[in-house]
């Protein structure tokens, strides 16, 4: 009795561990790291350790608790904090040990307002630390000591849903883990159930010194609880599988980082581009700005990229419910950029007369590290958007202030490669306020022309051509006005000669280009003189800065293209008279903003749709039928797996009792089969009844006659032959089905997957207990 016992707690310590792993493994995502993988495996055998000893020892509830706080300030700085861990990680420091009891409040908002994954940043592996602990104590400690050991699952379920709420906004846990759970927790609970029905049966036993159970059965019983959870499993599996590739995946959730107000808000701070003319005043324009180190190929740093126009500025994603470049995390340790097209890149930054909250850098950032005096708190307040590339510290850049960050930046697209470019769908908000002049400009910048990316470069060609730059600054350039809002690009395209610089030149592309289906941004930053050195340090001065646009296409993903005309002499300006603008013959009908709110598709007016895919519906269709299927098959696997396994224990049961060694045991495995068959079909007899008590119990003459064989072949000193145990099955069989002809079809299905027979045996036994 004690080694069955003890094999119940290994039992039970095995799926505690098992459902409690897994269950932390939603974290995954969050911090993706070696790190988490060793707090997760150290936390696990701990807290085993801790609630076997207080099940072994019955310490109360108090004295658990008290030791769950010794392992969480014993340990947490060491697992959870390992930048803070000393003697080779085996000792926490005190500033550690301060950090460790700071994060048991702090570090939840922070690991919702970061970017992921995380790693071991900082203590952000402190709450995964505390619900892992927690998890397997309470869900251990139940399956030990309560009377109702299936309330162990809850903490496992608890905890994968806490890594589905702190996890990412953006990816989902894979299907394939809570289904992997479910089957463990399920397997679990067929432990439980045989666990108490061995407790009955000894109880039983005791009471009426009869053996009500052979080893056989007892061996039957472990097989079956593997086999159960084993076909479970398989059809969760499988489940998993059909579902994730039948299945859409949805690329936003709800969860808690997208409901958390973010700390850093660029609404806070003006748009970088409205102090663009500000750079090239004296003395300023000739002041260093920045010195850099591993110059990008393109030559070009980024200060910020801007997203969304009201007809004013263009700004860094001011609406933050439509645009995703408002929306600012914390940075972690790295980014994974391997899926951005790119050149990867290293750049050193030192910073010398530039101020502001934004980082300049270049391309998708993947690592940042700050030096200098100020870098501990450079470091906690820096801020970043993966979708633009836009970084910021709320404490703003000062003199003196150095970083390095590894990056990857897009590439440089000319005019002329834009021809065999077609627009792509990444969704940027819809400009407010469109001039009408850029309108028209455009319809005579691409008439004749087809394609969206050949009309795009025809209307870059178009500004290159009849455009000129003059910053309005010094009695040498001639007056230019500064600005971006929709009066000053009405002035740039209505003026001859055609007079602005990268600020009003990069504003008119970026809007044309979304007139013409291509999702477009400002970028605002320095450009390196072409003759820079990219091996050494270079110098940016104020008179470097510059503007430029990246639209998103939908083979190359997002690009570079500076729409800035060759700076040449500007020839005198025409009188100021009213100029015809000539509207040629075209199908192009003016642009038509139906929603405010959201990206739509650009007007037919500015799209040639002639190369565009054109929708199926017998395909979208199919698809749509492909997809509810997938979805009817989940479920109905869901619910069908628990009934599977019961009707497959059932035949294993039937078969091994059938294929018995000898055919005693085989007469005595038929009648336990059909007593089994009665009392899932309702049938009640007490649980010390012999077998002619169960016959006369269930009634009829065949079932007394069954009876009365058993007990001739079980007590008769001559071994029955073995014609006379098919003789027996053959009658097990019969009886049976005429069970099932006594009731309905929906009482026969509830027979076939009953637990009753499975859950309590052993009824007219007529076996005496064997003696040692």
């Amino acid at each position: 009795m004690t080694t069955r016992r003890g094999g119940f707690a290994i039992l039970n310590t095995l799926f505690a561990l098992a459902a409690t792993g897994l269950a932390a493994w939603s974290f995954w995502g969050v911090y993706q790291s070696a790190a988490f993988v060793v707090m997760v495996s150290v936390t696990l055998v701990v807290g085993a350790a801790v609630a076997i000893l207080g099940a072994l020892f019955r310490w109360p509830s108090i004295v658990i608790a008290a030791l769950v706080v010794v392992v969480f300030l014993g340990l947490g700085v060491q697992l959870a904090i390992p930048g803070e861990a000393t003697a080779g990680g085996l000792l926490p420091t005190a500033t550690g040990f301060w950090e460790l009891v700071q994060s048991t409040w702090l570090s939840w908002k922070q690991l919702v307002t970061i970017s992921l994954p995380v790693g071991s940043y900082q203590a952000l592996l402190v709450p995964a630390f505390i619900l892992t602990l927690l998890t397997i104590v309470v869900a251990l400690s139940i399956a030990l000591r309560a009377k109702r050991g299936e309330l162990a699952a809850l903490p496992p379920v608890l905890l994968l849903v806490s890594g589905i709420l702190l996890g990412s906004g953006v990816s989902a846990v894979p299907l394939w883990l809570p289904l992997t759970l479910l089957a463990v927790l399920l397997g679990w609970m067929i432990c439980f159930r045989w666990q108490r029905r061995s407790a009955a049966l000894r109880g039983l036993a005791e009471q009426s010194g009869m053996v009500v159970e052979t080893p056989r059965e007892r061996r039957f019983l472990g097989v079956r609880t593997v086999a159960g959870a084993a076909v479970i499993l398989l059809v969760a599996g499988v489940a998993g599988t059909a579902a994730s590739v039948i299945l859409p995946a949805r690329s936003e959730r709800q969860v808690i980082r997208t409901a958390v107000e973010q700390p850093f808000d660029p609404r806070a701070y003006p748009s970088p581009l409205s102090g663009f003319r500000s750079y090239l005043q004296p003395p300023r324009a000739d002041e260093a700005m920045l010195t850099v180190t591993g110059l990008p190929a393109d030559h070009r740093i980024r200060i910020a990229t801007l997203d969304t126009y009201d007809g004013v500025t263009y700004s860094v994603g001011t609406d933050t419910v439509t645009s995703a470049s408002g929306s600012f995390t914390r940075m972690p340790y790295r980014l994974d950029q391997t899926g951005v097209a790119g050149q990867r890149e290293t750049l050193s930054v030192t910073i010398r007369g530039y101020r502001g909250p934004w980082v300049p850098g270049s391309g998708q950032l993947q690592e940042i590290s700050f030096g200098g005096d100020e870098a501990a708190a450079l470091t906690a307040s820096f801020f970043y958007n993966d979708v633009t590339g836009t970084a910021a510290v709320t404490d703003g850049l000062r003199s003196g202030d150095s970083y390095t960050q590894d990056s990857v930046v897009k590439p440089l697209v000319s005019a002329a490669a834009l021809e065999r470019l077609q627009p792509g769908s990444a969704p940027v908000p819809k400009p407010t306020v469109i001039p009408d002049e850029l309108a028209l400009t455009l319809q005579k910048y691409t008439a004749g022309v087809s394609g969206a990316g050949a009309k795009l470069a025809a209307a870059l060609r178009g500004l290159a051509e009849n455009g000129y730059i003059s910053h309005g600054v010094g009695p040498d350039e001639p007056a230019s006005r500064s600005g971006h809002g929709a009066d000053r690009i009405t002035e740039l395209l209505t003026d001859i000669p055609m007079l602005g610089d990268q600020e009003q030149y990069a504003v008119t592309a970026a809007l044309m280009a979304g007139q013409l289906g291509f999702p477009a941004r400002v970028v605002v930053g320095f450009v390196a003189p072409d003759d820079a050195n990219r091996e050494q340090a270079v110098t940016l001065t104020g008179s470097d800065i510059s503007a430029w646009i990246e639209i998103q296409t939908a083979d190359a993903g997002w690009v570079t293209v500076d729409p800035t005309p060759p700076v040449r002499p500007v020839p005198p300006k025409q009188p100021d008279e009213p100029t015809q603008i000539s509207r040629p013959q075209t199908n192009v009908q003016p642009p038509v903003d139906e929603n405010q709110q959201q990206r739509v598709e650009p007007p037919q007016a500015q799209v040639d749709t002639a190369d565009q895919p054109q929708p199926n519906p017998v395909l979208d269709a199919i698809l749509g039928i492909i997809a509810l299927i997938g979805w009817v098959l989940l479920v109905l696997a869901i619910i069908a797996a628990p009934f599977l396994a019961v009707v497959g224990a059932k035949w294993r049961r039937r078969a091994l009792r059938r294929s018995a060694a000898t055919s005693v045991e085989r007469i005595e495995g038929g009648w336990r089969e059909f007593a089994d068959a009665a009392i899932d079909h309702g049938y009640e007899p007490a649980p010390s009844s012999t077998r002619k008590e169960v016959a006369t119990t269930i009634g009829g003459a065949r079932a007394a006659a069954l009876a009365s064989v058993a007990d001739r072949a079980v007590f008769s000193p001559t071994a029955p032959t073995p014609d006379e145990a098919d003789s027996v099955w053959k009658a097990v069989d019969d009886l049976r089905r005429a069970l099932s002809r006594r009731e309905t079809r929906w009482r026969r299905f509830v027979a076939a997957i009953s637990l009753r027979s499975l859950g309590y045996r052993g009824w007219g036994s007529n076996r005496k207990r064997s003696r040692q």
